[in-house]
Formats: structure tokens, sequence, C-alpha cells
């Protein structure tokens, strides 16, 4: 596999993309569209939250009854959460902008939009923008997409990867934006990878949701589920390697590639959670089930009291052991390792549930950097898991105290 982190989700043969502002925002790039030179499969997974916006109920409604989509069409500013019927059909309406510029139908159009709750989208900016942004894309506006989709991110997410499939050179490409209210089981996120591969859309949709559970469903910033959360990943087969329908050696080659950009985005999302100054890693190792590792690395990574002390560069072991002891799982307190580690080194901090004698300035410097890792081995199985999070820090409250304001 080869990474090319210059890489954006138009690096696939066949994807177009553009990315401007229309005034939904003050200033900011506000609307971007994904176009695909030809049909392509396209499956998604969106929030598990109650509360669903609009354009996740329309996405989820095309990608689980069409075959296939040419555009997806994404606005900063405003989330159309909340926004009732008439939410519903401004994204219905939105979707039709869309499909009539293109000259294709609605049902081929998908809609995402993030931002503030509540808000109705100003549809007359909507349609001058669509009408405005469609004649600019072009095959490198990739970056334009990617940073038109942000709201307090602090830096524009993205990635594209080739492999060999068939003797054919196949792409995946994928950017995604996420900052704030983002916990696991999908956050404020959005997350769109594009693939020139060949592949049945059962396959697709398969290969998508056995790697979202330990992916983005494994980050977290500030433990809320968003409304919005939603990936969708198309798949125009212009590499023209053989279609992948079956499970065989292509396929495993393909998922393991769309792990990896899926992995490399969800780590970007928690390192540039909102304030954050660090990116946390979990790994617990020896639980006796996946379920068991996750819960308790998800637990560890979700304690403010965590956060804070790796905010602080403080080796403040107690409060990891603490997390994982209500996370609902049960394991032996006084069969528990504890190391942490980053680029200054390793340390172990707990041998068998107990302090070891280690150097409070070693543990001080280690966790100083900005990429730290906590591995747990509570020795009760042979599963591991891994959560990412990030520090909590004063800018946290400060940009949600004034975020609509």
């Amino acid at each position: 596999m080869k990474i090319i982190e210059t890489g954006t989700v138009t690096s696939p043969k066949g994807f177009l993309g553009v990315g401007e502002h229309v005034g939904i925002k003050k200033e900011k790039k506000d609307l971007a569209l994904i176009y695909s030179t030809v049909a392509a499969k396209a499956v998604g997974t969106f929030t598990q939250n109650v509360v669903k916006a609009a354009p996740v109920l329309w996405d989820k409604m095309i990608v689980e009854n069409y075959d296939h989509a040419r555009v997806i069409a994404i606005n900063s500013g405003v989330a159309n959460a909340c926004t009732g019927q008439e939410g519903i059909e401004n994204n219905e309406e939105f979707a039709k902008i869309v499909a009539d510029n293109f000259s294709i139908n609605k049902e081929e159009v998908l809609i995402c939009s993030t931002g503030v709750i509540g808000k109705q989208l100003p549809m007359e900016v909507i349609k001058n923008g669509v009408e405005q942004v469609k004649p600019l894309l072009k095959e490198d506006g990739g970056m334009d997409v990617a940073t038109a989709i942000l709201t307090t991110d602090t830096k524009a997410k993205h990635l594209a990867v080739e492999i060999e499939l068939g003797g054919k050179t196949v792409t995946i490409g994928a950017c995604c934006k996420g900052s704030g209210m983002i916990h696991p089981n999908m956050a404020t996120m959005l997350g769109f990878i594009t693939t020139d591969c060949n592949i049945s859309k059962t396959l697709l949709n398969k290969a998508l949701k056995e790697i979202i559970p330990d992916t983005f469903n494994m980050i977290s910033v500030d433990r809320d589920t968003s409304t919005n959360d939603t990936v969708l990943l198309l798949a125009n087969g212009l590499a023209d390697n053989p279609e992948i329908n079956e499970e065989n050696t292509d396929y495993q080659v393909f998922k393991e590639a769309l792990y990896y950009v899926n992995e490399f985005l969800a780590k970007a999302i928690a390192g540039d959670g909102e304030g954050a100054t660090k990116l946390l890693e979990v790994q617990v190792h020896g639980a006796n089930s996946i379920n068991q590792a996750k819960v308790i690395a998800k637990s560890v990574c979700t304690s403010p009291l965590v956060k804070t002390a790796i905010y602080g560069n403080d080796a403040n072991w107690g409060r990891l052991l603490c997390a994982m002891g209500y996370s609902g799982e049960q394991f032996d307190p006084y069969n528990v390792d504890l190391k942490i580690a980053s680029e200054f080194g390793t340390l172990q901090l707990v041998a068998k549930g107990m302090a070891t004698d280690y150097s409070e300035e070693l543990a001080t410097k280690i966790l100083s950097s900005s990429e730290v890792k906590a591995i747990i081995d509570i020795h009760n199985g042979n599963y591991q898991a891994t959560a990412w999070g990030c520090d909590l820090t004063y800018d946290y409250v400060k940009i949600n105290a004034d975020y609509r304001s």
C-alpha cells in the first residue's frame, strides 16, 4: 500500500470536488460538492442518536434503497437538525437543486449538513450557492472540499492510498471533519471516502460496516453523540480492476487499505478535539472479549478526570484505574499493569494494581508529548482494543460557551 499524505477525496479516478464560501457562514467556506463522473455505488453509516438530522434520514434512505449516487453536497454552518417537517422538505429541496444542476435524479444526490442545531437552511443561499460552485468542480478540488466542511476544526483532515488489485492501481481517497460533540458510536463528524475500485455494493457495505466499530466508533472528545454523524463511501469502478464480488485476496487487500484510511481519519479527529493539545490513545490488552476491551478502553478515554490529568502532564494513574472500575466490566484490579508511552519513552506506572517506583520527572516528560499512550493489561484473556481521545482544556469550555455567538 502506498500512502499519499497529500491525497484527498478527489484522488481516485473520476471524482471532482469544489468548496467555496457562498454565504451560509460569515466568511469561511461553507458549501462543498463531491462529484463522480459516472454512477458510483454508495454505502454509509450514521449516527446512533435517536434525534437524527434531516440529511441523515435522507442519506440512510438513499443508500438502503438505491444502488448508486453521483453527488455528495455538504453545507457547513447549519446542521438542519431538530427542524421538523420544514427541515425535511428543505433537505429534499437541497437535493433537487443539486440534481437539477447536474441533470440527474434527486435520489442520486446525498446531502450532509453540519453546524448549529435548530436553524433552518437558508434555501435561497443554497440555491444560488450550488449554481455558483458547480462550474468550479475540478480534479484537484479535494482540499477545497476538506476545508469547506469544517466547523470548529483547526485543520483539514484528508488522505489517500493506492493499492494493486488484479494488476490495476486502485485509489482510496478521503476527508472528514470533527472536533467537538465527538463520542463513540459516531459523533458530530462527517466522513467522505471515495474509491475507483470495482467492487459489489454488498461487499463495499460489508467492509465499511465491519471497519467503523474499530475506528470512528472508538474515538471520543466530549462524550456527546451528535445528530448528524455520517460516513459515506462511494465506489465508481473506474480503476477497471476485476470486480470484487467474493471475499477473496483482493477483497482483504481493499479492506485493509480502507481500515487504514478510517483509522487515520479517526485519530485525526480525536487529536483535533476542541481545545485539545494532545491525542490520547488507550490500549487495553488481556481482556476476555473484544467487547470487554472496548468498554474499558472507552471508559478510560472518556473520563474527564483522566483527560484533565493528561492535559496537566500529571501521572495520576489512580484516575485510569477508577475509570476502568466503573466501566461495568469485571476484572481483578490487583492483576492490572499500566504503562504510559510517547516519543520520550515508555514507563510502567502500575504492576499488579500497585504503584511502581517510577520517576515522576520522567512520567511528566512522557506525558508532555502531543501524542500520549496509556497501555493497560488486565491479564484476563487474549483480546485487545484501542480507543482514541484527547485532553480536556480550558479552551474546550471557551469554544462551546460561545459556539452560537
